[in-house]
């Protein structure tokens, strides 16, 4: 039975669904081993063609030119908070999903578990991988509680969170310190980057620096460098911030709105804007994610009563990372099969109106290995318009489409029907 007859049955009036699709990272630049292609381009992703065919097409400025391209600002202003108002730091964020109360004295502080080089002394060492070869969640509990256990200071304690990513929670400590971020210094020394005594950063340092010397050959990594797998041989601090407060999304839109995503960056805008958030068991944040079962819960969201369902895919980002283009292709390619097939299958077929938008955060360009600040292409398709747009979808089509918005806050307004809503805007 579709779920208008249901509704009917019921004695409910349809209301619009809207569906966000973000593949993080995804917009790129050509890559010379995908034939001077970008990823977008080279992959095959025919769902996302077809709705950018009959769909609005443009490209959208997600975080303002004066702030750094990260997925807290982009996620936010997606999601129609402005960044500039409502950015205080991802760990915070990252802090909410996770559970963790934050007080008002407390500072949240990212913590990857990184890899560095062999080279002595501390200073001297560089940056391999900011993911530690996005190490197992399991293993890298263990490493945290080591660090929990050997660097014992009241007011401070370091939370396990997936793969690479933690919280770590220290009172007092200055929210606003202006950290480097492991991600773009990746082959880098990591001396210039690193925290300073001069502006306060000692601490910080003496942190990272002991860190280092409690996992670089604690059994977790003596394992993995016996498995030809990269140690987690380092603390990195970055993104310091306090809580954060959000306005509620249902009372901002009259939606009722669910969050999917396995980082807890995305679940924790979730929480602070009073969203579902869904946990997808197998969902990792990397390119071996539950595709299929993030599907799933956005379809099971929708037929449990929500208006609103945002789908965030870390894959394509990390690919960017790790520099490996063949290999962001196919992650787009699983996003389109595995995750948009079965959503739109579904939309098309329950009887309700529906919308759909597809876009990056940000760019993450294999040639870089970080985040990027170029608008991102979008699509927006309406089932009730026949909208002649532009395929592929691509970076270049989304700029050939001349359709820009230059603030990428206000793009969920292009999507959301006001009157449909209820609530004065």
């Amino acid at each position: 039975m579709s779920c208008r007859r249901q509704e009917i049955r019921k004695g409910k009036t349809s209301r619009m669904k809207y569906f966000v699709l973000i593949p993080d990272g995804m917009a790129d630049r050509p890559v010379p081993q995908l034939g001077g292609k970008t990823p977008m381009e080279a992959a095959e992703k025919p769902n996302m063609d077809a709705l950018a065919a009959r769909a609005l097409c443009g490209t959208v400025l997600n975080v303002p030119v004066h702030m750094v391209p990260e997925s807290d600002t982009a996620n936010l202003s997606i999601l129609s908070y402005d960044p500039a108002v409502y950015s205080h730091g991802r760990s915070p964020l990252e802090a909410m999903s996770m559970g963790i109360d934050l007080q008002p004295d407390d500072t949240a502080i990212r913590l990857n578990v990184v890899t560095l080089s062999d080279d002595l002394p501390y200073e001297e060492k560089t940056m391999i991988d900011h993911s530690a070869d996005e190490i197992t969640t399991a293993e890298a509990n263990e490493l945290i509680r080591a660090l929990n256990d050997a660097l014992p200071l009241p007011g401070r304690h370091a939370y396990t969170g997936v793969s690479y990513r933690h919280c770590l929670v220290w009172k007092n400590a200055d929210p606003k310190y202006a950290f480097d971020r492991p991600h773009d210094i990746l082959g880098q020394k990591i001396g210039p980057h690193l925290p300073r005594a001069e502006d306060g950063g000692a601490p910080f340092l003496e942190y990272m620096k002991a860190g280092f010397e409690i996992l670089d050959r604690h059994p977790v990594n003596e394992e993995r460098r016996r498995r030809g797998l990269r140690p987690a041989n380092s603390p990195w601090l970055w993104s310091p911030g306090t809580k954060p407060a959000l306005p509620s999304f249902s009372k901002k839109w009259g939606l009722r709105g669910t969050v999917i995503s396995a980082v807890d960056l995305i679940k924790g805008i979730g929480v602070c804007a009073g969203m579902e958030v869904v946990n997808v068991e197998g969902a990792t944040g990397n390119f071996a994610t539950n595709y299929v079962g993030k599907a799933e819960a956005a379809i099971d969201a929708f037929r449990r009563g929500s208006d609103f369902v945002y789908v965030h895919v870390e894959a394509p980002d990390e690919c960017g990372h790790r520099g490996e283009g063949d290999v962001k292709v196919k992650a787009i390619e699983k996003i389109d099969s595995l995750i948009l097939a079965p959503v739109l299958a579904y939309l098309h077929g329950c009887g309700d109106e529906y919308k759909i938008l597809v876009l990056p955060d940000h760019p993450t360009p294999v040639e870089l290995r970080t985040h990027s600040h170029e608008p991102v292409p979008f699509l927006l398709f309406d089932s009730r318009r026949d909208t002649r747009g532009t395929a592929p979808f691509s970076e270049a089509n989304g700029i050939r489409a001349a359709y820009y918005i230059d603030d990428g806050s206000t793009l969920l307004g292009h999507m959301i029907e006001r009157q449909n809503t209820g609530v004065a805007q």
